[in-house]
């Protein structure tokens, strides 16, 4: 079956968009359930950008972790950590899960790194008060993906890759499948289903320095929008403190976990300034803004970075838990950290925020229509995630996300969309390119943003800046939807890809800034020179962003508040 040249793939009861740990979590509880699933992907799953989260997974296990710790204390810690505004009751079940999920991937295969009492090893990371990241040297993203890819691949899950999904199909607000091209044959597909997850991945894309590979172009997010969802707390962005001068190229927290320490060009260890308690070990957004700080009030380097030093540590233990990060330095800056400090700066790392779900992935606003890992905000990390909780998160939502997708899909019957619906997406995409003599150039289209979100919409903003951001991505959406400038490399529909994730980018950081100016005080990853205070009483509460016909429309909605009050954010 065909609908004017667009092929009927198959019918589905669950489809994934996206491979990475997230969604193969997932796709295996899913298919577990006795549903048919197909993963698509517009990458190889071993490509997928959880390989490249280096440091390690959060999890507290009895008997092999410091006695004071509990997972209550983990939740607390995340809750804190996220400046008070998660839902408590997420950040709980993320805790209590941490355990059992470490232990399912030491079944299926993750060989994590031992301690002297061959127990599972454990490394502190900023914002938590006891050492419980859990790790495989600093290799531990690529070491989980592997062994989850092979549980996929023994169960016998469809899998799709080279395939990019371009929207999901909607009609009367209930979900009927994706539209996606293949890449390498250059062919529209359908693909029924009763119910569809999105794990595409963040959107870090969008940023002119961004630790993320170039698939993050928030695909996911854009995706969900267009379907009829909100996107929740889009404001908060990560920028983690390390990224290699001048590449970007991730150094993993893990190196400050291990004891690193970050100097000045005065030499000082400045971290005391900013977190005198926990130093190098503070959350991300704090060392982050330190680190800026010190750049921009003239006491960094040349260039812009300050400089990770890890040579106290003795060469052993680099190349025994470091060996990456070692790897990195030598090949990218030219220096070895066993004898030589390491130049970074920060670099936008991970999107706080995300489609609007409950607990189960589940979007209230589209029926089937899930979603998991940072394509989600379920708001377990609140305005600031803690270092190791994002592959915690993905695994435990990953797979609440799956096992609710197959019970939605259990319990419904199938049916057929109308022909338009599966129509738009590919119709949007020919659109773009159809006045392409006379559109946007793509990459000079790419190059605005970035430069935009970075220099407006990056660690510290203000009302002025956070405004000229909206206006100009208002006005470059509306161009790039006249058309877009894609020059021909003989790629086929890989050219034609980046058009749809040029729009896909725009529209995402468009959000963000529209999101950003409208909350008006400081909390987390958001911080408003403007509004320097966290406002408690007035945004104690999450935002909700809407595509309302042409235009945005902002909404919120109150934090969940279980155990703990909003306290102080000292470190």
């Amino acid at each position: 079956m065909s609908i004017e040249g667009i092929e009927k793939l198959g019918v589905y009861d669950v489809v994934v968009v996206g491979a990475g740990l997230a969604g193969l979590m997932a796709a295996i509880h899913a298919a577990q359930r006795g549903v048919s699933v197909l993963v698509v992907s517009k990458s190889h799953p071993v490509r997928s950008h959880t390989a490249a989260a280096e440091g390690g997974i959060a999890a507290w296990i009895p008997g092999a972790s410091d006695p004071r710790d509990s997972w209550l204390q983990h939740a607390y810690d995340t809750v804190k950590g996220g400046d008070f505004l998660v839902d408590q009751h997420a950040a709980e079940i993320l805790a209590r899960e941490a355990y059992p999920t470490i232990m399912l991937l030491e079944r299926w295969g993750v060989l994590f790194t031992r301690d002297e009492e061959g127990r599972i090893a454990r490394r502190p990371f900023g914002g938590h008060r006891y050492p419980r990241t859990r790790f495989v040297e600093d290799k531990t993203g690529m070491a989980i993906m592997h062994v989850v890819y092979e549980q996929a691949l023994r169960l016998g899950i469809d899998m799709l890759d080279e395939v990019f999904a371009l929207d999901v199909v909607v009609w009367q607000g209930r979900v009927y499948g994706v539209v996606a091209v293949d890449l390498r044959e250059a062919r529209p597909l359908y693909i029924q289903a009763k119910a569809v997850v999105l794990a595409a991945g963040g959107a870090g894309m969008i940023y002119k320095h961004t630790t993320n590979n170039y698939f993050n172009t928030g695909d996911g997010y854009a995706m969900a929008l267009r379907a009829g969802a909100a996107l929740k707390d889009m404001e908060f962005i990560q920028f983690h403190p390390t990224a290699l001068y001048p590449t970007d190229i991730l150094i993993t927290e893990a190196a400050r976990g291990e004891g690193g320490h970050l100097i000045n060009a005065k030499g000082e260890r400045f971290m005391a300034r900013y977190a005198p308690q926990w130093m190098e070990l503070a959350p991300r957004d704090v060392v982050a803004r330190a680190i800026a700080t010190e750049i921009l009030e003239g006491r960094g380097f040349e260039g812009g970075y300050v400089l990770l030093d890890l040579t106290h540590l003795g060469e052993e233990r680099i190349r025994e838990r470091l060996p990456t990060v070692r790897e990195a330095a030598r090949r990218y800056a030219g220096v070895d950290p066993a004898k030589e400090p390491i130049p970074v700066r920060p670099a936008q790392h991970y999107m706080m925020g995300g489609v609007d779900v409950d607990i189960d992935g589940h979007s209230p606003d589209v029926t089937g229509l899930f979603a998991a890992g940072e394509t989600a905000c379920i708001s377990v990390h609140g305005a600031n995630r803690l270092g190791s909780n994002s592959l915690l998160e993905a695994a435990v939502f990953g797979k609440r996300a799956g096992l609710a997708a197959a019970s939605y899909a259990l319990g419904r019957g199938s049916g057929e969309p109308p022909a338009e619906a599966v129509r738009e997406p590919v119709e949007r995409l020919y659109s773009l390119l159809r006045r392409e003599r006379s559109g946007v150039e793509l990459g000079e289209a790419r190059r605005e943003l970035r430069e935009v979100m970075w220099v407006k919409v990056g660690l510290f903003r203000e009302e002025k800046g956070l405004a000229e951001a909206v206006s100009r991505l208002t006005d470059l959406y509306k161009r790039v939807l006249d058309g877009i400038v894609v020059p021909s490399r003989g790629r086929g529909w890989y050219d034609l890809a980046l058009a749809y994730e040029t729009l896909n980018m725009v529209t995402v950081g468009l959000v963000v800034a529209r999101a950003a100016l409208e909350r008006r005080e400081s909390r987390g990853a958001h911080y408003r020179l403007d509004y320097p205070k966290r406002d408690d009483e007035n945004y104690l509460k999450h935002s909700l962003v809407r595509l309302r016909g042409d235009s945005l429309e902002v909404g919120w909605r109150k934090v969940e508040v279980r155990r703990w009050e909003p306290g102080e954010r000292a470190y």
